[in-house]
């Protein structure tokens, strides 16, 4: 049985943005493609409405593209349990109140019991500082969180001959 990944909006955003000048940006765009090639044999990829949502912000042919790439993938409820588990994230300070959708990304990945959160957002999400108040408060409540990680860290290694 394959391992859940959570797909966060910077993921599809990378993957479907034009060529940044920033070589950080177009590494990170280099990398979430490669991993995008075979993500779909290795994890079974989930998403939520919040990230429909969110890619079908900004110019309507990006939207276009990040909305096509999202097109098959399993679409994660955001309940009342994940609405309660925001909160807490919010309220115990492991997410600033300014962050609130990423809260929300976090509680829908973790009360559907997702395997991987994959993003690029390091300030509220993929932070080593945060990560372990979003581990806690999770716990607290009851539940695994995913692994929090960057498509950079569930990339394929092979060994080859070492």
């Amino acid at each position: 049985m394959k391992s859940v990944a959570y797909i966060e909006t910077s993921v599809v955003s990378y993957l479907t943005a034009r060529p940044s000048r920033d070589v950080v940006i177009v590494a990170r765009q280099q990398v979430t493609r490669e991993w995008w090639r075979t993500a779909r044999d290795r994890f079974h990829l989930a998403a939520s409405e919040l990230v429909i949502r969110e890619a079908k912000q900004g110019h309507p042919n990006a939207a276009s593209a990040r909305l096509m790439r999202l097109d098959g993938v399993t679409l994660l409820d955001a309940t009342e349990e994940a609405e309660q588990l925001a909160r807490e994230l919010i309220a115990s300070r492991a997410v600033p109140p300014s962050a609130a959708v990423d809260a929300a990304h976090i509680a829908i990945a973790v009360t559907n019991r997702v395997h991987y959160l994959v993003t690029w957002n390091f300030r509220h999400i993929a932070n080593a500082t945060m990560r372990s108040r979003i581990e806690r408060v999770c716990r607290s409540d009851g539940y695994e969180p995913p692994v929090i990680c960057t498509p950079n860290e569930l990339m394929e290694v092979s060994h080859g001959d070492q």
